[in-house]
Parts: C-alpha cells; structure tokens; sequence
C-alpha cells in the first residue's frame, strides 16, 4: 500500500477537518484545541506513559476527555502474575486540565486531596512523579520515574474517520530510557536504568461513540546492545492512508504495511487473551509469537459510557525486518491489547 507522509504544517483547516491524513516520524502537525469545529464534549485528549522491565511495569493516565477527567494508575508485578489497578473520575473539565497542545514540552498535573500525579516535560526529560492514597488495601503508591534519551524518530499518525470534523492525532513514543522508584506500602519497584524503558501513548481528536482497537508496544535491547521496538495497532479510523505500524531499530523507525493481531479462542468462541497470539505483516516485515504474562483487564460500565480492556503484558520471540536486515526478537517484554469503548 501506499503510505502518505505528513507535511508541517497545521493540523485541521477552518471547518475542523484534517488537512492532510498520512504518518510521520515527528509531531510535524500543528494541534490547536481550539481548532477543533466538533461539538466540544467529544474532545478527547491524553498522555498515557508505560515504564516497565522483565520484572515490573506502572502506567500512569491523565485524560480530559472533555465530560470526563480520568486519572489512572497501574502497577503489574509479572513474576507474581498480578497487578493493581485504580482510576479517579472528574465532571465535565472540558478542556480545564490543560494538557499540553504538543508533546515536544509541557506539564500536566491534576490534584485533590487524594492525588498527587503530575507529568513534567522540559523538552530534554520528562518526568512522572505520583502519589496516590488508599491505592491498594490502605496502603498508598507513590513514584518519581525519570524517562530520558529521547529517540529522534517515533511514530506519528494523522487519522480521519467518516463523519466529518472527527479525527485521531497520535503519537507513541518508544525505547525511552527510564530509571526511578515506585513504591506501593512498603514494597519498592526499582527501575534500573540499563534494563528499564518508558513508551509515550500522547493522542488527540474526536471520534464516533462506539470503538474497538488492537495495539501492541515493546521496548528493549537486543543481543549485541542495540535498542529494539515497535509499534503495531489497527481498527481505529480510516487508516487507507497509512497504518500505526513501525519498527524501531536503535533510535531509526522503518514503516511496515497491515498488521493483523491473530488471538486465539476458547472452545465458546470467546477470545483467550492468556493463550499464545501470533501477529503478521502482510509485507512480510513482522512474524512474532507472543506469550501472554498477565492479563490487565477492566470491565467498566457506568450509564452511557462503557471499556472492556484487555491489555496483556508477555514475551515477544520471532523475526521483524528493517529495510534487509531480519531481527532477530527473543524474549522482548511487551504489551499487546484489545480494547472495546463506548463513552
């Protein structure tokens, strides 16, 4: 397929609709909020940050989803095969928590006598610093995790869909180094720097009430020292333009075509997230078995607004290839989701 590479310039023309749909590999669009034409309590923006190593993992959410203010913290302990997961729900921000209309720098936090979460980006290290009482059984979780060495390439995408003034502008941001604490009562997570690597999930837009999408993220090193990563997703938007999908090999992203998340069934034709997935390329690009850890799942259905998430945490083996050089993956702690919202 042919993949249209995105131009700078701004995002939405005068009636709100996207100039240009296609990808990039930089923030190249220029996001206004105020650009936006759709009714304004469609607006969705976020920053969703991921740390984790073979061990351990947190991911922190901010979200004004414009009725809506969500923040969500996670902490997955895949030795033990569990994770915690807690959510805090404003009314109606509509735009007051300010998150930052680019990814290259900014801060967003969010406070109350309960919650302490605040994103810090300079345009040189962001850092992610929580606190957040009662997180589990009484007892609190707090952090201060440092993401630094920023890749020069990441994915970025510019997606419409059908109904006119809806759009999708994201970008994620792999193979981030990390390093810091997190602490949950009395038990510590130490992210070493050598081992430990963030991924950025920063969207924007408006889109239709009801969605299904398939993502999937790992970042890591290779066997002779190179950094190692990918992006692969699908289902959201008219992606005819161009897909989500990209490798990165030490800090260079190389574009691959459509990706499908093959995930296996039970015998009631219901999907059995901890079994082992296979995902494909139809480039040829991707070949990758996945063996699930645990699975994050999140069933939340409260009036009109419903999520059935499953995001699960495994290991990655197989090959991907970067222009003619075929990788070689073992062993490559990642996440793969299927995700059903309607809100």
């Amino acid at each position: 397929m042919r993949q249209i590479r995105l131009e700078e310039g701004k995002l939405l023309d005068q009636n709100g609709n996207l100039i240009q749909a296609g990808y990039s590999t930089s923030l190249v669009k220029e996001y206004r909020r105020g650009a936006i034409k759709a009714p304004k309590i469609r607006i969705k923006e976020w920053d969703y940050y991921y740390v984790g190593n073979s061990k351990f993992g947190v991911a922190l959410t901010i979200a004004d989803n414009s009725y809506m203010g969500l923040v969500t913290v996670s902490v997955m302990d895949f030795e033990a095969g569990t994770f915690i997961n807690k959510s805090a729900m404003s009314l109606f921000p509509m735009g007051k928590t300010n998150m930052p209309q680019t990814s290259k720098i900014g801060n967003v936090s969010v406070r109350n006598r309960n919650l302490d979460i605040r994103f810090l980006n300079d345009g040189k290290k962001r850092q992610l610093v929580c606190k957040m009482k009662n997180f589990d059984k009484g007892q609190d979780f707090s952090c201060d995790l440092l993401l630094f060495n920023e890749p020069s390439e990441s994915m970025v995408i510019a997606t419409p869909f059908e109904k006119q003034r809806y759009f999708y502008y994201n970008q994620k941001i792999n193979c981030l180094k990390a390093t810091g604490k997190a602490t949950v009562g009395t038990k510590f997570y130490n992210f070493d720097k050598e081992l430990s690597f963030g991924v950025l999930d920063w969207g924007r837009g408006v889109w239709p009430y009801s969605s299904t999408w398939y993502w999937s993220s790992a970042s890591g090193l290779l066997k002779d020292g190179r950094t190692i990563g990918f992006n692969l997703g699908y289902g959201f938007g008219d992606t005819s333009h161009a897909t989500e999908n990209m490798i990165f090999l030490n800090g260079k992203a190389y574009k691959t075509e459509q990706i499908t998340f093959h995930i296996p069934k039970n015998e009631k034709g219901k999907f059995d997230y901890m079994s082992e997935w296979t995902f494909t390329s139809s480039d040829k690009k991707v070949n990758l078995v996945f063996t699930p850890v645990l699975d994050r799942a999140s069933n939340s259905n409260i009036l009109i607004i419903q999520s059935d998430q499953h995001q699960v945490f495994g290991k990655f083996n197989g090959t991907v290839v970067c222009d003619e050089e075929v990788i070689e993956i073992k062993d490559l702690m990642g996440f793969a989701e299927r995700v059903v919202n309607r809100y």
